[in-house]
C-alpha cells in the first residue's frame, strides 16, 4: 500500500511537472516570437524616421523615465522626453536610406529580453550613399502585456556627431 501511494504521488507530481515546463515552454517561445515582433516595427521605425516620419518610433518606444538612448551621434539620453527629442531631431534630418538588423544573440527573461546585434544599411550625405555598419544593443521590456524598446546602444558615427554639433560644410543631410 505504501509503496502505491509513493507511486502514486510520484505520477503526480511528473505529471505536474511536464504541465508547469510545458506550460513555460509556451511562454518562452510566445515571448519570443514577441521579442522577435517588436525588433521588426523598431527596425521599421527606424527606416520611417529616416523618411521624417516619428510616429512609429514613439508607439515602439516605453514611455518611462528610466528608458536610455544611446544613438550614433555619441550623446546620452535618459527618459522619454529626451529620448524623443533626440529621436525628433533625427527625424527632421530625413537621412533617407534604409536600416537592417542582423541578429547575433537574444536573450529573454520574464519582463526584460535584450538583442545584441549589427545594423547594416546607409543614409543619404551630401546627396550620396553612405554606408552603415554598427554594432548594438537593443533593450526590451515588457509593459501591458506588450514589449518595448527601452535601451538602444550604438557605435558612434563621426558624420552624426558633426550633425549634433551644427554641422560642418562638408555634411549635410538631404534637402527634404
Amino acid at each position: 500500500m505504501r509503496s502505491s501511494i509513493v507511486m502514486a504521488t510520484a505520477a503526480l507530481a511528473l505529471a505536474f511537472a511536464t504541465t508547469v515546463s510545458a506550460r513555460d515552454a509556451g511562454t518562452a517561445q510566445s515571448d519570443e516570437s514577441a521579442v522577435q515582433k517588436a525588433t521588426v516595427n523598431f527596425y521599421q521605425a527606424i527606416n520611417a524616421m529616416f523618411q521624417g516620419d516619428i510616429e512609429p518610433m514613439q508607439n515602439v518606444w516605453s514611455h518611462a523615465d528610466d528608458i536610455t538612448y544611446m544613438g550614433p551621434d555619441g550623446t546620452v539620453n535618459v527618459g522619454w522626453n529626451k529620448v524623443l527629442g533626440n529621436l525628433q531631431n533625427q527625424a527632421m534630418m530625413k537621412l533617407g536610406g534604409e536600416i537592417r538588423h542582423e541578429q547575433i544573440m537574444v536573450t529573454i527573461g520574464q519582463d526584460l529580453a535584450t538583442m545584441e546585434c549589427h545594423e547594416i544599411g546607409e543614409n543619404i550625405i551630401n546627396g550620396k550613399p553612405t554606408q552603415i555598419s554598427l554594432r548594438v544593443t537593443n533593450v526590451f521590456r515588457k509593459e501591458n502585456g506588450e514589449w518595448k524598446l527601452i535601451g538602444h546602444q550604438t557605435d558612434k558615427l563621426p558624420f552624426m556627431q558633426r550633425l549634433r554639433r551644427g554641422g560642418d560644410r562638408n555634411v549635410k543631410p538631404p534637402a527634404g
